[in-house]
């Protein structure tokens, strides 16, 4: 009996092990490490070209006459006031143009979304240069009437930025930035001022008297703006950028404008030093393309399994 009970036990083991073996498994999947993160598509060199448009922001160019002398006889005591008055005017330039160059920066993408970089960029600027100019006309009762024109013109050459760019990326291949910096630019300014008396009192014709002055440097300032720019394919990124510019003021000091208003022996001298002031600064809107070497982006992360 005892070995029929051990035979049944030893059976049912058996079955047990077989039904056990035939079970799904519960143990989970394998846990795989997680995928490599994107290498960044910003980081590096790049270079590029630009074209687009310029304008003032401030248009007028003032010229004030400062009444420096008169000889002390009736007729220039009385020219003097009337000839500073005619030698000062505002003119408007509404200058503007063409623009188009090129652009060197680095860019280094961290946190993933966030880029930080430096641009360097130089154009040339065509159309910008606008000639005005004024004419006024004053009676004076001993040398008769006194006409005055006023011209002037003022151009910018070329303008270049060096610029601090920080921008947030919208998509890994859409950035959105703002920038800031330094400005410079080749600007001229050029002002005249020519007077006559037409006719004194006794016949003679007044003598013709002129004034000018010429500017030309390179002016410094700061800019400031922001744009988009949208990395279209591998290496290549299209832009448009917005940036405002100032250069400050630039007044150049005419020499001086002496008139005689008769032609007789005594004549009657006055003598005015014309001033001349305007203000380089403006709007610029451009579209850019560049190619981004990436020399300075880290290798790719590659998963092993």
């Amino acid at each position: 009996m005892k070995k029929v009970a051990l035979s049944v036990a030893a059976l049912a083991l058996t079955a047990g092990s077989a039904l056990a073996a035939d079970l799904p498994s519960r143990k989970g999947p394998p846990v795989l490490p997680p995928p490599p993160p994107p290498a960044p598509l910003w980081t590096g060199f790049y270079v590029g070209l630009n074209a687009g448009g310029t304008w003032a922001s401030s248009n007028a160019i003032n010229t004030v006459g400062y009444p420096i002398f008169s000889n002390g006889s009736a007729g220039g005591v009385q020219a003097l006031p009337v000839s500073a008055a005619l030698a000062s005017s505002s003119l408007s330039a509404n200058s503007g143009g063409f623009i188009g160059g090129g652009q060197i920066g680095y860019n280094w993408q961290f946190y993933n979304r966030f880029v930080v970089g430096v641009e360097a960029d130089i154009q040339g600027i065509a159309g910008s240069s606008n000639n005005v100019s004024g004419v006024g006309i004053a009676n004076t009762s001993i040398n008769g009437p006194l006409v005055s024109i006023s011209s002037a013109r003022r151009n910018i050459d070329y303008i270049g930025t060096v610029r601090g760019r920080l921008g947030w990326l919208a998509t890994p291949t859409l950035l959105l930035y703002g920038t800031g910096g330094l400005a410079y630019a080749g600007v001229t300014l050029n002002s005249s001022v020519f007077q006559q008396f037409t006719v004194n009192p006794v016949g003679n014709v007044g003598n013709a008297y002129f004034s000018n002055a010429a500017f030309s440097d390179t002016r410094v300032g700061w800019t400031a703006g922001g744009g988009v720019e949208w990395m279209f394919w591998p290496n290549w990124s299209a832009k448009v950028e917005y940036l405002y510019y100032d250069l400050g003021n630039v007044t150049v000091a005419q020499n001086a404008l002496v008139n005689v208003g008769q032609v007789a022996a005594v004549g009657n001298f006055t003598g005015v030093a014309p001033q001349t002031t305007t203000r380089f600064n403006g709007h610029i809107v451009r579209a850019g393309l560049n190619y981004h070497f990436n020399w300075g982006a880290p290798a790719p992360i590659v998963a092993k399994y």
